[in-house]
């Protein structure tokens, strides 16, 4: 059986489980904003942003289609999501400790590659748009 502390969380623990509609909404926003400024701080997110820079607006002329040109975009969002995801669980290694450990270094190459597999997937989706586009 739940006791009430299991339905009704202490408000002091995490208050943002406390607010409801805009302010839970606004309040939401604020972290996510603090979540891309830290990942700015990461050289391989800055260089992905950088490419999306070029690649989202060229996604636009690439594509024939806008399924096509939603694609594309897709693919490179996809990259900077997965490089977030990457530096979330390393920094949350590195808060446990800095020995090495063998689960820690799975986590790390885990998100690593993951990341690889997200660039690989957006290099193979743009060069089969540029093939298609501009292959006789």
């Amino acid at each position: 059986m739940q006791s009430t502390s299991d339905i009704h969380p202490d408000p002091a623990v995490n208050p943002q489980k406390q607010r409801r509609g805009l302010s839970r909404i606004l309040h939401a926003t604020r972290y996510s904003w603090a979540g891309l400024r830290a990942g700015w701080n990461e050289p391989a997110f800055r260089q992905e942003c950088v490419l999306a820079l070029v690649l989202l607006p060229a996604s636009l002329f690439v594509g024939q289609s806008w399924v096509e040109s939603a694609v594309l975009a897709a693919s490179v969002i996809a990259v900077m999501v997965v490089e977030l995801l990457n530096t979330a669980v390393e920094s949350v290694v590195d808060r446990v400790g800095p020995e090495w450990h063998q689960l820690s270094k799975r986590a790390k190459d885990i998100g690593s590659a993951a990341v690889l597999l997200s660039l690989l997937l957006c290099a193979a989706i743009w060069c089969a748009a540029l093939w298609q586009r501009f292959a006789v």
